[in-house]
């Protein structure tokens, strides 16, 4: 069985895989992924290199990531001819992993599910969802960006609502962390009773 995890930034999903994780389970990060893919040597990184310039590299040959991201933010066609050099490898790796699994069900994480057009087939759909003034308090402690460049983030990602309407599962994460992972364990015995069906 497949669970794709996602919500906005700063909702928990790190936090959730990483519970996950303690449980047994695999996971498999599509961002961490995106970092591989993009590492020197690796031919997205050529390929974005050719389109976008040597100036999204820093002094070591390396992806300087918010040089990039600063150049796609505003402009959806240089974001989308990232999201072609980038999605379909993200997409093979994930089902080239999947395919080595032997467990009743692994939890896929996809930040931006709505935006990149991909539910990866997934079996369930997991939501970590948080009040607005709350994830942007938690975005402020974790991150050195201004309430500004914060919310110019949360209006270039999909509404909650829309997130919310996707979830087949959904974590409330405006609690503590004992809550996030009490929430995290009681969807894990869920997932495994479905997965034995």
């Amino acid at each position: 069985m497949l669970v794709v995890l996602t919500g906005g930034i700063g909702s928990g999903k790190s936090t959730v895989s990483r519970y996950f994780e303690e449980l047994g389970v695999p996971v498999i990060d599509t961002d961490l992924i995106a970092r591989e893919q993009v590492a020197p040597g690796m031919p997205a990184l050529q390929e974005i290199i050719n389109q976008f310039g040597k100036q999204v590299l820093d002094a070591d040959g390396r992806l300087n990531r918010a040089r990039l991201r600063r150049i796609v933010f505003d402009a959806q066609e240089k974001r989308h001819q990232l999201e072609q050099i980038l999605h379909p490898r993200i997409r093979a790796e994930v089902a080239r992993r999947l395919q080595r699994l032997d467990t009743p069900y692994a939890v896929v994480v996809v930040p931006l599910l709505l935006e990149s057009g991909h539910n990866y087939s997934a079996d369930r759909i997991l939501v970590v969802d948080l009040p607005e003034a709350l994830q942007i308090k938690r975005i402020r402690q974790r991150d050195a960006l201004s309430e500004i460049q914060i919310r110019q983030i949360l209006a270039a990602q999909t509404d909650r609502a829309s997130r919310r309407a996707i979830a087949d599962d959904l974590i409330e994460n405006s609690g503590d962390l004992a809550a996030l992972k009490a929430a995290t364990e009681q969807l894990h015995e869920k997932y495994l009773r479905l997965s034995a069906r």
